[in-house]
C-alpha cells in the first residue's frame, strides 16, 4: 500500500463519481413505461464510488510503519480482464444480460484466482439471473432479455 498513490487515486475516483452524479441528472428520468429511469444506475454507481473514495482516503490515515515494497504489476491479467469487458459490452445485446454476465463474471472470478470453476459458475450463475430477476420483476425496469434464437 502506497499512502501517496492511495490518497491520489480517492481523490480522482471521488471526483469520476461526481461527475457521474452530476451528468446522470442529465439523462431523462424514464424511458419505455419503465417505472425505474436510466438515470438511477449511473447515480447509484458515482454515490457508491464516493463513498468508497471517502473511505480509502479515511484508511490512508490509518496506515501504520513502513510501506512494504511495490507488487509487481500483473499486465497479462489486466489486458485479460479489459478483453472480458470489452466482449460484455460488445454482446450484450446481442446475447442478452445473464448469458453475457455470467460468461463475465465467470471468467473475473477465473482471473482473480478462483480455484475451483464449480464455484465461480454458481456464484456468477446465481448473481446474473438474482439481478435480472430483480431488477425486470421486481423494479420493473428493463435489460436485455435472453436472443430470440434460444426460444425463450
Amino acid at each position: 500500500m502506497n499512502k501517496t498513490f492511495d490518497r491520489a487515486s480517492s481523490i480522482l475516483f471521488a471526483l469520476i463519481g461526481a461527475l457521474f452524479v452530476a451528468e446522470s441528472r442529465n439523462i431523462s428520468a424514464s424511458a419505455y413505461g419503465s417505472e425505474v429511469g436510466p438515470n438511477l444506475f449511473p447515480m447509484g454507481l458515482g454515490i457508491l464510488l464516493i463513498l468508497l473514495s471517502l473511505r480509502l482516503f479515511w484508511e490512508t490515515f490509518r496506515y501504520r510503519g513502513a510501506v512494504p515494497s511495490a507488487v509487481p504489476l500483473r499486465h497479462k491479467r489486466f489486458l485479460l480482464m479489459l478483453l472480458a469487458t470489452v466482449l460484455y459490452a460488445w454482446f450484450l445485446e446481442e446475447i442478452g444480460y445473464v448469458i453475457s454476465t455470467f460468461f463475465f463474471l465467470l471468467a473475473g472470478f477465473r482471473l482473480m484466482g478462483s480455484a475451483s470453476w464449480w464455484k465461480s459458475a454458481a456464484v456468477a450463475l446465481a448473481f446474473s439471473v438474482g439481478v435480472y430477476a430483480v431488477y425486470v420483476h421486481i423494479l420493473k425496469g428493463t435489460l436485455p432479455g435472453f436472443p430470440s434464437w434460444l426460444g425463450l
